[in-house]
């Protein structure tokens, strides 16, 4: 079926009173940027409805893309014809041909916003309903809880056809709640609280702690690629690299194995601050569950949380780790989450860390550091890139050894 337009339904935006446009602009833009390999299309945001008109384009290309765009409810594949009531018919028919089974109920729903048409919502419901009935069998009425509803709208410039609705991915548009930073590790976790806060509309920038010689590029490009997949929900993420070796280093050296977790975590946290303070950002967040490692009783949570005042967010706090990972194979960060490329918070790590640490230590124990110095020097090798969609980092022979066939 040639689909000429997608039309789009706006989800929680519809709550937004007087800051609806705003919210549909940034939609609208987020739409445009997960679109951009298509640009033959032309996007129209109006108040109650999205119209990406297709121009060519295929839907089913468009459709693969549009389903990870949070903020929209749901949306439709639709024709467009003339305003002849043979164009319509013969077009309903041809919808309801490729989409309809055997025993399911359906209804003809029409909207008529050109209310000089010849025909009432009631009348074409009627007319084309009987149309369908004398060119198809096994059709069955249901108006209230039809299994295929073909929607008519008749609007000033032509009709439009689809009987086809499927789930957006809800939510709210990225970056209508302002921006944060998002401590990104290469485990299974972040990935899903990253997912998690762009589904609030927090536009993230990833910060990574990268550790070489002991961590790899491998262990980095995972990050970058990690992010990539992401980056299909917001159109691209800005990628921070934070070099964290000397800092590691050091607070092997100077703190005592119990507190190596907790101080290295709070310098950690100090660092994201920073940039979230240099880069505007209004809260950080981070992957942590509670209870599921050392560093993340609430005690360890306290003792970290004790560098800054700035919001930290968890989404995954309250989920177990079935959970987490049930959401991880759901975006696609799983497989790649479980590569066994060790980050920066695996190594030096001590056998024996505090999962209780008290609060008065870890603070005496930073301050044998030169905190400040080793901070500014961490943020002078700082790497920012952009990461779009798609975008590959690591090898994957599987996919190239495939291409050579």
């Amino acid at each position: 079926m040639d689909y000429t337009e997608v039309m789009v339904r706006y989800g929680e935006l519809s709550t937004k009173g007087k800051n609806r446009r705003d919210f549909i602009g940034r939609l609208a833009g987020n739409v445009t940027r997960v679109l951009r390999d298509f640009p033959q299309i032309e996007i129209k945001a109006k108040h109650d409805r999205l119209h990406i008109i297709l121009n060519g384009a295929s839907f089913k290309a468009i459709d693969q893309r549009l389903k990870l765009v949070f903020g929209i409810q749901t949306y439709s594949p639709t024709i467009k014809v003339t305003k002849e009531l043979d164009q319509i018919e013969k077009i309903a028919l041809s919808l309801m041909k490729e989409n309809f089974q055997s025993g399911m109920t359906f209804k003809v729903n029409t909207r008529r916003s050109d209310h000089q048409f010849q025909y009432d919502t009631n009348q074409l419901n009627k007319l084309v309903g009987d149309y369908l009935f004398d060119h198809m069998s096994d059709l069955k009425v249901d108006v209230k809880h039809p299994d295929l509803a073909l929607r008519l709208e008749i609007r000033k410039d032509a009709a439009y056809l689809s009987n086809q609705t499927i789930e957006g991915a809800g939510g709210m548009p990225v970056g209508t709640a302002g921006k944060a930073m998002m401590m990104l590790s290469g485990g299974i976790d972040s990935p899903v609280a990253s997912y998690l806060a762009m589904k609030r509309g927090v536009e993230i920038q990833m910060v990574h702690f990268f550790s070489p010689p002991y961590t790899t590029q491998k262990a980095l490009d995972k990050a970058k690629e990690l992010t990539s997949v992401l980056a299909a929900y917001a159109g691209k993420i800005t990628f921070i690299a934070v070099p964290f070796t000397e800092i590691q280093e050091t607070i092997k050296e100077k703190v005592p194995e119990g507190y190596l977790m907790t101080v290295q975590r709070r310098m950690m946290l100090e660092l994201a601050d920073l940039l979230c303070q240099k880069r505007h950002g209004l809260a950080i967040f981070n992957g942590k569950s509670v209870g599921q490692v050392a560093s993340q009783t609430l005690a360890s949570m306290r003792a970290i949380n004790d560098v800054t005042t700035t919001p930290v967010i968890r989404p995954v706090a309250a989920l177990d780790k079935t959970e987490i990972i049930k959401l991880a194979e759901k975006i696609g960060t799983f497989e790649l989450s479980i590569e066994p490329f060790e980050d920066c918070c695996t190594i030096f790590a001590p056998p024996h860390p505090k999962t209780q640490p008290r609060l008065n230590q870890a603070r005496q124990f930073e301050k044998q550091l030169d905190v400040a110095g080793l901070l500014e020097r961490a943020l002078n090798g700082v790497q920012v890139t952009t990461i779009l969609p798609g975008e590959k980092f690591l090898d994957h022979p599987d996919t190239e050894d495939a291409s050579l066939l």
